[in-house]
């Protein structure tokens, strides 16, 4: 029983360790929040990770099953707040493979060993860029 306990205890320390890790990868950097609007009139919230290029914010969407992309399809115009101010932005859906690419390449270089973790834990191999122009 108590070997058991140990190996209770030693699996419960691992899976903690790397549900905090993953807390400070998905959190610990700058996350934004898109809200978005879907045929029907419902607004949805969702954080993202963002990054700047070239006068644009861009975010990811993991691939095209994602709800917010779904949104962005319907109705183009959303709003994207980051540091407390919340801006109306026209989203455009950048095609693949330029779009993702380019996507991948800016939030790597953004969030480092973050972005690699996360990229562990869910496919992003398909995933689409969304360019927000901001106003």
């Amino acid at each position: 029983m108590t070997r058991l306990r140990v190996a209770l205890g030693i699996l419960f320390g691992m899976a903690s360790v790397l549900a905090a890790v993953t807390l400070v990868a998905l959190e610990g950097h700058e996350v934004a929040l898109l809200r978005t609007v879907d045929e029907r009139g419902n607004v949805r919230s969702t954080r993202v990770w963002v990054a700047d290029e070239d006068g644009y914010a861009w975010i990811e969407a993991a691939n095209r099953n994602r709800p917010f992309l779904r949104d962005v399809h319907a109705i183009a115009e959303v709003g994207l707040r980051r540091g407390g101010t919340l801006r109306r932005c026209q989203a455009v859906v950048v095609p693949n493979p330029e779009g993702h690419e380019r996507i991948r390449r800016l939030l790597a270089a953004k969030y480092g060993w973050a972005d690699r973790w996360v990229g562990r834990l869910t496919d992003t191999s398909q995933s689409v860029a969304v360019r927000l122009q901001c106003r």
